[in-house]
C-alpha cells in the first residue's frame, strides 16, 4: 500500500532538520544509510546537482568534431545522466522514489530557481522514458527554524503552482548548455583555425564576469598617476577648532576622467591662490 511521503531536500543538513522539526508530530524516525524513515515520511537528500544534461556526443558522433562545418548543435531533446562524483546517492534517491510504498513526493530542496531544477531533474531521471506517475508537492521554506518547517508542511504548494519556476529553471539550465556547448566549439574553431587546438571556454556567466575583469585589468594598466592637491585648513572657533577640506562648488562630474574630483585640484598654482584667499 503506498501510504508513505518522500521528502527530498537538497542537502543532508537540511533532511536532518526536517527530521528533528516533524519527529514530535509524526512519530520518531529510523535512520538509514542514506535516508530516514517513519510510519508516515521517508526523508533523504540530494547533495546539490545529482543529474546533469548529456553531452551532444550521446546525439551525433558527427557533432562531435569542434568545427564550424558542426555547428550549431541543437540537440532534438535533452537526455539526462548522472553527475560522476554523486551517482550513489542518485541511485539511492530513485531507489526510494520507486518504492511501491511511496504514494507521493515533497520537494523540499532550496527555495527558488535552482532547488526546483535539482528536484524537478531527479523526478525526471527517476522515471525514465516515462513519469514516475506520483503527485508531488512543495515544501517552500524560507526558514530552517523547527516551527517554520511544521509550517511549511502544513501549507505545502502544489505542482501546478510550481510549474511556472520549474520552466524558467529548465529554461536556463538548456540555454546555458546551449551557449556554452556552441560558443565554446565556436570560439576554440576560431582561435584554432591556423592550427593546434586552443581551448576558449564561453559561458552565459563566465564571459560577461570574465569581461568585467578584463575591462577593470586593462584600466589599470593604462593608469598614468598625476600629481594632484588638495587644500586643508585649521578653522577657529568659539566652541574651539575642527579641521575642513576646500570643496569645488563649481565642480561636476567627468564621464572621461573619472580621477577627477570636488577636492581634487591639478595645478599648485591654483592650489596655493585657493588657500591663500581662505587665510
Amino acid at each position: 500500500m503506498a501510504n508513505k511521503t518522500l521528502v527530498i531536500a537538497e542537502k543532508p543538513s537540511v533532511a536532518q532538520d526536517i527530521v528533528r522539526a516533524m519527529t514530535p508530530s509524526s512519530g520518531k524516525f529510523e535512520k538509514h544509510d542514506e535516508h530516514f524513515e517513519n510510519d508516515t515520511y521517508v526523508v533523504t537528500s540530494a547533495v546539490g546537482h545529482l543529474v546533469e544534461i548529456e553531452a551532444p556526443e550521446q546525439y551525433d558522433v558527427k557533432r562531435g568534431k569542434w568545427s564550424f562545418a558542426h555547428l550549431p548543435v541543437i540537440p532534438p531533446h535533452f537526455d539526462l545522466k548522472p553527475v560522476d562524483k554523486t551517482k550513489s546517492r542518485l541511485n539511492a534517491v530513485v531507489k526510494l522514489a520507486k518504492r511501491k510504498d511511496v504514494g507521493q513526493l515533497i520537494n523540499a530542496c532550496d527555495a527558488g530557481r535552482e532547488g526546483e531544477l535539482i528536484f524537478r531533474l531527479i523526478e525526471q531521471y527517476a522515471g525514465g522514458a516515462k513519469s514516475l506517475g506520483k503527485p508531488v508537492q512543495r515544501l517552500w521554506l524560507q526558514s530552517m527554524t523547527p516551527q517554520a518547517i511544521r509550517d511549511g508542511f502544513a501549507h505545502l504548494r502544489s505542482d501546478a503552482q510550481m510549474q511556472p519556476l520549474a520552466d524558467a529553471a529548465r529554461c536556463r539550465s538548456e540555454a546555458d548548455w546551449l551557449v556554452g556547448i556552441n560558443g565554446t566549439r565556436a570560439m576554440t574553431a576560431f582561435n584554432s583555425r591556423d592550427g593546434g587546438f586552443f581551448l576558449t571556454t564561453v559561458g552565459r556567466v563566465q564571459t560577461p564576469t570574465l569581461s568585467v575583469v578584463v575591462e577593470r585589468e586593462e584600466l589599470i594598466r593604462a593608469f598614468v598617476s598625476r600629481d594632484y592637491w588638495e587644500i586643508h585648513a585649521t578653522f577657529a572657533a568659539q566652541a574651539g577648532s575642527y579641521p575642513a577640506k576646500w570643496f569645488d562648488p563649481a565642480w561636476k562630474k567627468d564621464a572621461d576622467d573619472a580621477e577627477k574630483r570636488a577636492d581634487r585640484v591639478w595645478r599648485q598654482s591654483e592650489a596655493q591662490a585657493i588657500a591663500d584667499a581662505v587665510r
